[in-house]
Order: C-alpha cells, then structure tokens, then sequence
C-alpha cells in the first residue's frame, strides 16, 4: 500500500524527536551541554527538508501573507513571546561571551522561521480537515515533546516545565494562526521567547552557575 504524502508529514514529528534524542545522548557522551548545537542543526535540516518537500512556493509565501481577522489575535501571540522577559533581566549576564551569546543570537534569528514554518505552515496545513482543536492539540504536544530533547543535558530543560510551557505556547500560536492565517506576529513572538529566554546560556545551565 502506497504511503500518502499526508502520512509522511503526519509522521515526520516522530521521526524528528526520535533522531532528535539519538543525537542527545551520543553527543551528549562527546560534549556534554553542547550537544544542544548538533541537535538544533539537524533539527533544522529535517524541517527545511519536509517544509520545502511537502509545500510549495505558493503555499510557502502564504505563511507570510497580511494576517486576517482581528489583530487582538496577533497581540495575543506576543504576548507570550514576552512571557520569558524576567528571565533576561535577570541573567542576561550570562551573554558575556561570544561562545554564548554568539549561537545564542543566530538561533533567535533563524529558529522562529525554521520551526513555524513546520509546527505551524506544515503541519496545521496537513490536518486542516480536522477539527481545528484536535489539530492544534496534536501539533502543540509534538511541538511541546520536541523540545524535551534538550532536558537530556540540560537541567534547566529538564521536567515537566518546560513541556507544560511549550505546549502552551504551542496552542497559543496554533490558535492565533488559525484565527489569522499567517505566521508574521507568530514568528515575532517565537523570536521574542528565543531571545529573551538566553536559549545558549539555557542549554548550557549557565542560569544556576552565574558564570562561564
């Protein structure tokens, strides 16, 4: 039996947090804390992969198109973007050198377009005969479930927290783009958490040290 294009989206989340663990535990062996860049990299790889296998130009710039209905929904997304403020106020210190701050502020620059166009673009594109409650439930837990990768070698990663609030923000921006059909304040808002949560210093636990 041929397998449809719609299965191989449906389960190319699996595939990816199940890669995604395998490069954590080996590389976590090899470099510890650090196994967060090797982990993101191919990460991205295998989004780009299934974005641009699996959509075309048209739908691709359509991500991108003017949002619609009202824009409490957009202010809605950026409003959780901010939620991770307190944290950089109150150790954005730990930035003083470029090995952190540097993959710190590419990640914050690339990763929001990356990961929407995937958690969001493709895989809300792909369960858009569901039920929109059903759909956004499923793409937050898998949005949610990708992320506890990096509890392997990362204690501030590692719980139920950091699951609980992706999921959350998961929802959040599913709704938003459901109610918008865009991706332009959701993607600001992906970039706001990437930024001011010091993804670098959070991977390496640089939090609870205060220091290199």
């Amino acid at each position: 039996m041929k397998i449809t294009k719609k299965e191989i989206v449906l389960a190319s989340p699996f595939l990816i947090i199940a890669i995604s663990f395998g490069i954590a535990f080996l590389f976590g062996n090899i470099i510890g804390k650090w196994a967060f860049i090797p982990i993101i990299l191919i990460q991205w790889c295998l989004f780009i992969f299934f974005i641009f296998k699996y959509t075309d130009k048209e739908t691709r710039k359509k991500f991108l198109q003017k949002p619609k209905g009202s824009f409490g929904w957009n202010i809605l997304a950026l409003i959780v973007g901010l939620l991770p403020l307190p944290l950089f106020l109150m150790h954005y210190e730990t930035l003083q050198i470029w090995q952190v701050w540097l993959p710190w502020i590419l990640l914050a620059l690339f990763n929001p377009w990356i990961e929407e166009f995937y958690w969001r673009g493709l895989l809300l594109n792909y369960t858009k005969n569901w039920s929109n409650w059903t759909a956004i439930l499923f793409t937050s837990l898998v949005f949610a479930f990708s992320h506890a990768v990096f509890g392997v070698n990362s204690d501030l990663n590692s719980g139920l927290t950091v699951i609980i609030s992706t999921f959350i923000m998961g929802i959040v921006w599913g709704l938003v783009y459901k109610k918008t059909a865009s991706l332009r304040w959701i993607i600001l808002a992906h970039f706001l958490v990437d930024f001011l949560n010091l993804s670098a210093a959070s991977f390496l636990d640089l939090y609870e040290k205060g220091n290199w």
